[in-house]
């Protein structure tokens, strides 16, 4: 599968997952050191085809296709200037991860396992106003070591070295907060306790193949 195919194939995923809706969100692939491939704006994720996908330098300039390059480009860009680690963006509006960015809550208290070592830490980053310089600085705090990441009143964003891995870590932070949503109607979550947590992160490597950042833990 080509890279074009690849990402138009994940768009059309966050669009059926109802992780977007009508022209929101933006999803891009590193293509080397000096050029990115984008969506465009204004274009529905469920309808994206191969020619619609833009190729952009790491200013933000458009270097191939036609079209306007996503407007949240910035966000992009700043990851991959960063992080040699990450070669897939996947920024989505999902609506009970978005729910919890709504209130003010990010995702750093251990509950679920899995959460805790496919997505470490995920910190929520102050209100900026969308396609800002804003959004990009509001991240800087956090970049360096998250995988996702909560705007708030905005969505959320992912990380990982393909793009099939910041689907899914997307998803992962959507279905946790969904479940927490659920518990929290039924009472309130239990948190693990910091003795197991630290067991759980002592077996990560040798066990999962998942080497922890020190930043992204959860324990104290």
């Amino acid at each position: 599968m080509s890279i074009r195919s690849e990402l138009v194939k994940y768009c059309h995923k966050v669009y059926e997952k109802g992780f977007v809706a009508a022209y929101d969100g933006n999803l891009s692939i590193r293509l080397d050191s000096s050029k990115i491939l984008i969506t465009p704006s204004g274009k529905c994720k469920g309808e994206i085809r191969e020619e619609d996908l833009i190729e952009i330098d790491y200013d933000g300039n458009v270097v191939s296709g036609s079209g306007k390059a996503s407007t949240e480009s910035k966000i992009h860009l700043l990851a991959y200037k960063r992080r040699s680690d990450i070669d897939a963006v996947v920024h989505c509006h999902p609506v009970h991860a978005t729910a919890f960015a709504a209130i003010g809550e990010g995702f750093t208290t251990p509950i679920f396992p899995e959460v805790i070592l496919s997505l470490g830490k995920v910190p929520l980053c102050k209100y900026s106003t969308p396609s800002t310089d804003e959004l990009p600085k509001s991240m800087e705090p956090y970049i360096d070591f998250a995988y996702a990441l909560l705007f708030e009143n905005h969505g959320a964003v992912t990380f990982a070295k393909t793009i099939k891995g910041a689907y899914f870590r997307m998803e992962k932070l959507e279905h946790a907060a969904q479940i927490l949503s659920v518990a929290r109607s039924m009472g309130r979550e239990k948190t693990i306790p910091n003795l197991k947590l630290k067991e759980l992160y002592n077996i990560a490597e040798s066990t999962y193949g998942i080497k922890i950042n020190k930043n992204s833990r959860m324990d104290y």
